[in-house]
């Protein structure tokens, strides 16, 4: 599986994409989407900038390896939008503490229920709360239902992104068959080739 176009949308509105290098809530320097030293480079510092199109690149990056390690970690295939929910916690609360995490334990159980009220109890600091819920929304309600938001309470869901239809590559032009010599030249140049003889 892999993260779908509304599950990359509602997690970039819950990290935010900043690109100049901040403190999160508890201290960690962060740039980008999300992105910190526990992802590799770059760095985030003090004075670290970003261009739109490096954010883009380190979040694609960054986001693979959830979407890996979620993947690799279910017993089962899950619908899209619960999948897109645990790809949201574990980017939140990094691989290791998701692969040991009760939410993992249930669903390997086979309690989805339970393993949707596990995901409530990553709540510290509570500023992380109203994710967490939005979360829990997410895992439990389809799509086509309701879209998720990006914080419970948010007056409004996260905008579906346009997907543009697949490119067809145009037919081929016909090429013109190549011209034919006329009888006239193709007669002169014997006449030429017998004349040398």
């Amino acid at each position: 599986m892999d993260l779908s176009p509304i599950g990359r949308a509602v997690l970039i509105d819950r990290e935010g994409r900043r690109l100049e290098a901040y403190r999160d809530s508890v201290g960690i320097w962060t740039i980008g989407v999300g992105h910190t030293a526990a992802a590799g480079p770059p760095l985030p510092r003090a004075g670290l900038r970003l261009t739109a199109a490096e954010c883009d690149a380190i979040f694609a990056r960054d986001v693979a390896r959830f979407v890996r390690t979620v993947a690799q970690a279910l017993p089962e295939p899950l619908p899209q939008h619960a999948f897109d929910a645990l790809v949201s916690l574990a980017f939140n609360i990094g691989p290791a503490a998701f692969l040991r995490s009760t939410v993992l334990r249930r669903l390997r159980a086979g309690d989805r229920e339970g393993a949707a009220d596990a995901m409530l109890m990553w709540n510290r600091p509570a500023v992380l709360i109203p994710r967490r819920q939005a979360e829990f929304d997410q895992f439990r309600t389809s799509y086509e239902t309701a879209l998720p938001r990006a914080r419970r309470g948010d007056p409004q869901p996260v905008a579906a992104p346009v997907v543009p239809p697949p490119v067809r590559p145009a037919a081929p032009a016909e090429t013109p068959p190549a011209a034919m010599p006329t009888p006239g030249w193709l007669a002169r140049l014997r006449a030429w080739l017998g004349a040398g003889r």
